[in-house]
């Protein structure tokens, strides 16, 4: 089962080899693409389009299967189950200057809503999903875990402080990082924190590994926190802003806005490598078991690095210059690309 829009705490060997030469098996033509990352499952992308349009498109050769106008815009990228699509929207009522918010849940079979609740204010960032509950942050300092099935809530808590980031799920907990830079783990089943951690800037990323939880923050640090003795036990200086963090088998990657790449050591946060890419890293990137690929903007192309030394390892052309967010996708040994005007899949040419 994928839940792809809820990074898994640890990068796995899918089979994907992003190394070896890959090209285009086919694109997607829309001149309405989103910074928001599609989701997918083994079979089907789902993406996220302007004015709240989801296409489901055919993993093999990149087929409009269904389309859903839901209104309004999207707020959060989806995520998916073996039943559902989950998505929210914004939206403002005629004569109101409040922004509300909805979530819903779609067929991924037929594209029809099969519930949808209101809520007071936008869910952004992402969404994560376990077998029970799909989970999300709002804008309004609200972390929600709602029953997939019926989309009733089954706990709320607020805070003074807003979430637009991409919330994980590792074991029992649910880590949620805020504007104000605070990380909290919560008990899946009741919302209750178990751990929390204050930083001087916006988490953009948490991964969770061993019982040692990373993430990176807009004051330009990665933070490792162990979860078993509620302490900081390193942090690293980059040179700005931490856009994403994952956990590989060997070490810890970080992105910044400085434009390079960390690759550090998970036991004590030293550097092992860093590499310095032709534009700014904004989304997270996909990884492999021999390689990470990221899609900075200002370029044309998608850059794929070596993990052992951080050199070069490949280079996808998109054909266009991205502006982009939204972070690449793998669909079994495909690579889904969002560009400005298309959604890209690239495969290992055919024998």
């Amino acid at each position: 089962m994928s839940y792809v829009g809820t990074p898994v705490a640890w990068a796995t060997d899918d089979g994907l080899v992003l190394s070896q030469p890959l090209t285009v098996a086919w694109r997607y033509e829309s001149d309405r693409t989103t910074d928001l990352t599609p989701a997918a499952d083994d079979k089907t992308a789902f993406v996220p389009l302007a004015s709240g349009v989801l296409l489901a498109l055919n993993a093999a050769d990149g087929k409009l299967q269904w389309k859903s106008e839901t209104g309004g815009e999207f707020s959060a990228s989806p995520v998916v189950d073996d039943r559902s699509v989950y998505i929210t929207t914004r939206y403002t009522e005629p004569d109101q200057n409040h922004v509300h918010g909805t979530l819903r849940a779609i067929s991924k079979s037929t594209g029809v809503t099969l519930w949808m609740r209101t809520l007071p204010a936008p869910l952004a960032g992402g969404l994560a999903a376990n077998q029970a509950s799909v989970f999300g942050g709002s804008i309004d300092g609200h972390i929600y875990a709602f029953d997939k099935h019926t989309g009733l809530q089954f706990w709320s808590d607020q805070y003074a402080e807003e979430f637009t980031g991409q919330p994980i799920i590792a074991g029992n907990s649910v880590y949620f990082g805020s504007n104000s830079g605070t990380v909290r783990a919560l008990d899946v089943k009741t919302g209750n924190v178990v751990w929390q951690y204050k930083t001087r800037g916006v988490i953009q990323g948490i991964a969770i590994n061993d019982n040692i939880a990373y993430f990176g923050s807009a004051d330009g640090n990665v933070y490792a926190f162990s979860e078993i003795r509620h302490k900081l036990i390193w942090h690293r200086r980059t040179g700005a802003a931490v856009q994403a963090v994952i956990a590989v088998e060997k070490g810890l990657l970080a992105s910044s806005l400085d434009n390079f790449v960390y690759f550090l050591s998970l036991n004590k946060g030293s550097l092992v490598w860093r590499r310095q890419l032709p534009g700014r890293i904004s989304a997270r990137p996909l990884t492999s078991s021999d390689g990470a690929l990221f899609t900075p903007f200002s370029t044309d192309s998608a850059i794929v690095l070596n993990l052992h030394d951080g050199k070069s390892a490949n280079t996808l052309a998109l054909g266009e210059e991205n502006s982009s967010g939204a972070a690449p996708i793998a669909i079994d040994k495909l690579v889904l690309i969002t560009t400005p005007h298309r959604l890209l899949a690239f495969s290992a040419p055919r024998q």
